[in-house]
């Protein structure tokens, strides 16, 4: 069989639509889960943590990273729809999904050769330090450079907590609080993955 036609029966695969209405459910989810939201000691007050990459990081390692693409996707599409007046003029959207993908697309990859505890431990290890070294690069570089068209860089440094005097730069703040904020999420996350997912996966692939 062809290279082509392997990938065109994935897509067929991937494509049916219960895996579409699994994706629609665990989007809708994760919709949910991104109301849930406060801010953490570690970063200014427009870093939001959540768990909404939860319900794609399920998705993914149950269908397959294209599973958590999709289901990021939606999340995000959905959010900014709904608040089409956010002041981030869907930034936030983009970072999300962005940093989502770069948590769950490598997290699917490692784990489905291999479907194993300790090896799906080991994927959201990889992947959560993954993530957190994108989310610092793609910020320093794209998306604080972005927020400055709305605020300026010294509005976004007098938000860095108290206890940090000595972060006065882009790349501080993001070595310093970004870094460290999206290693604490992917931590977070992780740790609920690896009690529930079992569970949730004999559902998923019932329905599949």
């Amino acid at each position: 069989m062809s290279e082509l036609a392997k990938e065109k029966k994935v897509k067929e695969k991937f494509f049916t639509t219960r895996n579409m209405v699994s994706c629609a459910m665990l989007a809708a989810c994760a919709t949910i889960l991104t109301y849930i939201e406060f801010p953490t000691f570690i970063a200014p007050s427009f870093y939001r943590f959540n768990v909404s990459d939860l319900p794609a990081l399920i998705g993914a390692f149950a269908m397959g990273p294209l599973a958590g693409v999709l289901i990021e996707f939606v999340r995000s599409l959905i959010m900014l729809f709904v608040n089409p007046m956010n002041p981030s003029m869907g930034i936030g959207e983009l970072s999300n999904f962005v940093l989502g993908c770069a948590f769950v697309v490598p997290a699917a990859l490692i784990y489905r050769h291999k479907k194993t505890k300790g090896n799906a431990i080991l994927a959201l290890a990889i992947s959560g330090v993954f993530m957190s070294i994108i989310g610092a690069v793609v910020n320093a570089f794209v998306l604080i450079p972005m927020y400055t068209k709305m605020m300026s860089i010294e509005d976004i440094l007098s938000q860095v907590p108290s206890f940090l005097p000595f972060v006065d730069s882009v790349f501080e703040l993001c070595l310093i609080c970004v870094l460290p904020f999206n290693l604490i999420k992917a931590l977070v996350v992780s740790v609920i993955t690896v009690f529930i997912y079992k569970p949730l996966s004999v559902l998923i692939k019932g329905m599949n």
